[in-house]
């Protein structure tokens, strides 16, 4: 009869320890928020880029500041808990850095000591584009916040409670800047009261 060599025995599996375990931990949490901004990243960016369109005037600053938005977000990661709010963290900070890009450009204009010619735009024909001309510089004719709160309401198509949240300000003060804001661009655009 042959002689059967018996079967080495099967090596446990290696349990890792706490330290290695936190970390995976970690960076799956990290990967399902990475997952999740991506996500947000598609489904988002055509309209923060348009809520940067309403606070600045240009394309390419819009693009920078959503774009900046998405890696301080993605930096802060960590500090982000609930993936829910990723959003509102972003509309936030690209309200944040669109502020802080009017006040550089602001500081700049200070600085020159003549005017930049204005440049008139290839569209300037067609009636629509005449029309978003016109609430433009309406808006730009508002004060700060009654800006940011009718950019919010009305083109982000945020509740009154969530601006309030955004711009960390009373739902009150939202009503007040939001009527107030209503009631300077109907001066501003010729309509009736």
């Amino acid at each position: 009869m042959p002689v059967i060599a018996p079967m080495p025995a099967a090596r446990p599996a290696r349990i890792p320890n706490q330290r290695e375990g936190a970390g995976a931990d970690e960076a799956l949490a990290a990967g399902t928020t990475v997952d999740h901004l991506t996500e947000t990243y598609r489904a988002h960016y055509r309209s923060l880029l348009g809520l940067a369109a309403l606070l600045l005037d240009d394309t390419a600053s819009c693009e920078d500041v959503v774009q900046e938005a998405f890696i301080r977000v993605h930096s802060a990661r960590k500090r982000v808990r609930d993936p829910e709010k990723t959003l509102a963290y972003l509309r936030q900070t690209v309200v944040n850095l669109s502020r802080s890009a009017l006040r550089r450009r602001i500081l700049g204009l200070k600085l020159l000591s003549k005017p930049m010619p204005d440049m008139a735009s290839a569209e300037e024909g067609a009636y629509d584009q005449l029309e978003r001309d016109a609430l433009i510089k309406a808006m730009k004719g508002l004060q700060r916040r009654q800006r940011e709160v009718l950019v919010l309401r009305y083109f982000a198509d945020m509740t009154e409670a969530q601006v309030a949240e955004t711009l960390s300000i009373s739902l009150g003060s939202v009503k007040a800047y939001g009527s107030r804001g209503i009631a300077a661009l109907r001066v501003a655009m010729g309509a009736p009261a």
